[in-house]
């Protein structure tokens, strides 16, 4: 954690004296002259923070698409695919920067009056901590920020879930007034910028990180559908209310995967598992999204790679006769958002918080996270209508089963790192879903270690390690 205080330091003197002279912020990212970056006030800190928590939701997207199999390595045994240990120290380092910039932001809204400001603060640094939490469980917290600490504390698991649940809480409180000195600066705004209700879209964003936290203790006794409900309801209404950042040097990252791979750098190749999960092969019925997600390869057909395995012969790496992600998707194009939360993520949240007691508002939300998700991705009205109509996904309220409501969710979460959350509150029951080929695990992967900069730097406070096929505290 040495170099998070160091950081943390950094930013506090940016603040105080006006210069920029650490690296790693959006602005180093856009300009090749650190020194013509303008004063960090609260308009520099949003922008900033705003930058890293869509880059960051691609770093650990990255990290988790192999585990739940969206993505595949063309060659085999793969580290990712396979579950091997990977040391994610700048990963690590991307969300402790991301918290540090978003806790300057938040004290000096504070010294200001700004409560609009202090609430994003508090939703950018609960949603990087949720991330922290969600791939090691125990981390810093409560000690993180503190100059004096060089070697902070580890919190408890359960506790850093609490601390991003109250951080919301709080964030909610203040986003909900409307007389704040000091308004949000929508030029720096990368998320909800350029909407006429920025303030207004960051509550509903607030409390739909909340219904996800609640909804993700769904395997422990604490798990509350009625306090889930509530925050959805005071959440997103339509996808126009969706949480992304659009805002690159060059383009989207996925659509940079997507360029390299089409200039034979090979990255990006999606999983047999998705593929065949929308093409009609696992369920059946084709689901028109997968044409809005990657193209059709040299064959004219979709087929994808087995994790682990890497590319079949006789191409192997070297010609397009597997699919990959595509600059053509409304997901991964040069253009398209980072999404963090989505409304048809919401509406599959709806649909399981429903499932016990009201079959028939639990299947209307079903439907209506397809739908949504579908017109998302610019899915025909025709094709979308047509999907909902099939027999095998019109099944009807008495016939829904949880089993659907995962098989669905599990394309509209589609590169999100929810999905891992979403695969272990699963136990990784979606059909036909195996351990990869050549797993070093003898079962499904459940954590990260951690990583070797933190060894270096706290290791007095990291915890031992634990098998990666150890479960979180809410996936017992």
């Amino acid at each position: 954690m040495q170099k998070i205080i160091k950081y943390t330091l950094c930013s506090a003197l940016i603040a105080t004296l006006g210069l920029q002279s650490c690296k790693d912020s959006y602005f180093d990212a856009l300009s090749d002259n650190p020194n013509q970056v303008p004063v960090a006030t609260l308009s520099t800190l949003l922008a900033t923070s705003t930058y890293k928590i869509g880059n960051n939701n691609y770093f650990i997207g990255s990290i988790t698409a192999p585990y739940v199999q969206y993505t595949a390595n063309p060659t085999a045994n793969g580290a990712g695919d396979t579950y091997q240990a990977i040391d994610f120290s700048a990963t690590w380092d991307a969300l402790y920067f991301a918290m540090a910039d978003a806790n300057e932001m938040k004290k000096l809204a504070i010294a200001q009056g700004s409560s609009e400001y202090k609430g994003v603060a508090d939703v950018i640094i609960a949603y990087n901590l949720t991330l922290v939490n969600d791939l090691w469980g125990d981390a810093p917290f409560s000690e993180a920020f503190d100059i004096n600490n060089l070697r902070p504390k580890y919190d408890k698991q359960q506790d850093v879930y609490n601390q991003a649940m109250a951080l919301l809480d709080e964030a909610i409180v203040e986003l909900a007034k409307t007389n704040s000195t000091v308004k949000l600066a929508p030029t720096s705004d990368l998320i909800y910028g350029k909407t006429t209700a920025e303030r207004a879209n960051w509550l509903k964003m607030a409390y739909a990180l909340k219904a996800r936290l609640l909804n993700k203790v769904s395997k422990t006794s604490s798990y509350n559908p009625t306090a889930i409900l509530a925050a959805l309801s005071n959440s997103f209404t339509a996808n126009a209310d969706d949480a992304g950042m659009a805002t690159f040097k060059e383009r989207n990252p996925w659509a940079n995967v997507a360029l390299s791979n089409a200039q034979q750098s090979l990255g990006g190749w999606l999983s047999e598992q998705l593929i065949d999960a929308m093409n009609g092969t696992t369920f059946t019925v084709f689901d028109p999204r997968i044409e809005k997600i990657t193209d059709k390869t040299i064959n004219n057909v979709y087929i994808g790679t087995v994790n682990g395995a890497g590319n079949r012969l006789p191409g192997a790496n070297t010609t397009k006769d597997e699919c990959y992600i595509s600059r053509n998707s409304p997901w991964t194009s040069d253009t398209s958002p980072l999404l963090i939360v989505t409304y048809a993520e919401l509406k599959f949240i709806e649909a399981e918080a429903y499932f016990s007691t009201d079959k028939v508002k639990s299947y209307a939300a079903y439907l209506a996270g397809i739908s949504a998700n579908m017109d998302k991705l610019t899915v025909t009205a025709a094709n979308r209508d047509a999907y909902l109509a099939n027999p095998l996904v019109a099944v009807g309220a008495a016939a829904l089963t949880k089993d659907l409501i995962f098989k669905e969710k599990y394309i509209v979460t589609y590169l999100n790192p929810e999905a891992w959350n979403d695969a272990r509150r699963f136990d990784y029951k979606y059909k036909d879903f195996g351990m990869p080929a050549n797993a070093a695990l003898p079962s499904f992967i459940r954590r990260l270690d951690y990583t070797q900069g933190e060894r270096s730097k706290n290791g007095g406070n990291v915890p031992v390690d634990v098998p990666r096929t150890t479960k979180l505290w809410w996936d017992q």
